[in-house]
């Protein structure tokens, strides 16, 4: 890996199932303390329940100290620029976490950072979240070689990780998406270039979940657009998963969500609490990806 951990992008094929198998051991091996001694600032600019929590329970699991910050007493960007911010932590700590709204704020972070940044949310990518997501498909037996993921709603941050990471081992990414709510055009472009795997933008969400082994979905409003709430669940209301949408699907498929949940809009309680939901397994595997991540950027080495 970099010094830092942004995208997925940036990651090769060989180190992303590097991590999968370090996640194995870091799960299992409790007495493991890589990060002992060490402290990680944690930068949290968007409210936050599974990423605030599993980053700081796996420092601590780690042997390590965390230190949250607010974005009120931070004031990244406003207060104090983002390269004054990562010069000051730089001196007092080991790595630094932060989500935000602005992905430039995290580039900014890491070009005058001497320590790792790791990108614990931003509004163009959630890196990892999407690993998280990787091992727990895994962890299912469904982790395979043209994989078919399909995703359902909003094409935002979360989808432009998936296609990130498309774009690095194969899998069949089918998108249903509607109209004006594509993933960046950049990042798509990137991936459908690669070559790796088969990357499909469908209109129709029954046609797009056919025969999937995953289906995921995400709210339809994310943060900072609260406003457009209206006209989002107008526009995204025939792309909801609930149980006839399932049926499409392969009979084994398992059904993620990345959390929080708007129950009754983008997913029912029926599939969200289902057997085939692997929602829980999704969040618990934030805190051990992360273990991963950290202990390979700042861990101490054997």
């Amino acid at each position: 890996m970099n010094k830092d951990f942004l995208s997925i992008s940036e990651l090769s094929k060989k180190e992303v199932f590097e991590l999968l198998d370090l996640t194995d051991s870091l799960k299992t091996q409790k007495e493991v303390k890589p990060l002992a001694g060490k402290t990680v600032a944690m930068i949290f600019q968007k409210p936050s329940l599974r990423t605030r929590v599993s980053f700081e329970v796996g420092v601590v699991q780690l042997g390590g100290h965390a230190i949250f910050l607010t974005d009120e007493g931070v004031g990244l960007g406003v207060r104090e620029s983002a390269a004054d911010v990562a010069n000051v932590l730089s001196r007092f700590n080991d790595a630094i976490v932060a989500r935000v709204f602005n992905h430039q704020l995290l580039l900014d972070l890491a070009k005058h950072a001497t320590i790792p940044v790791i990108n614990a949310l931003s509004d163009l990518t959630h890196p990892c979240q999407i690993l998280a997501d990787l091992y727990t498909i895994r962890q299912h037996g469904k982790l395979r070689d043209h994989v078919k993921v399909a995703y359902v709603g909003d094409g935002n941050n979360i989808v432009n990780s998936w296609l990130e990471l498309a774009s690095i081992i194969p899998i069949h990414l089918t998108l249903a998406i509607p109209f004006g709510y594509e993933p960046d055009t950049e990042t798509l472009n990137k991936a459908v270039n690669a070559k790796v795997s088969k990357i499909e933008i469908i209109r129709d969400p029954r046609s797009a979940v056919n025969k999937a082994d995953v289906v995921y979905t995400d709210t339809w409003t994310s943060m900072g657009q609260e406003q457009e709430k209206t006209k989002r669940i107008f526009d995204f209301w025939e792309y909801q998963v609930n149980g006839s949408l399932l049926r499409q699907a392969k009979k084994d498929v398992i059904v993620m969500h990345c959390l929080p949940a708007h129950r009754g809009e983008e997913i029912t309680d029926e599939a969200l609490d289902g057997p085939q939901s692997v929602v829980n397994d999704q969040a618990e595997n934030r805190l051990h990806i992360q273990k991963a991540i950290m202990a390979t950027l700042i861990g101490k080495k054997k």
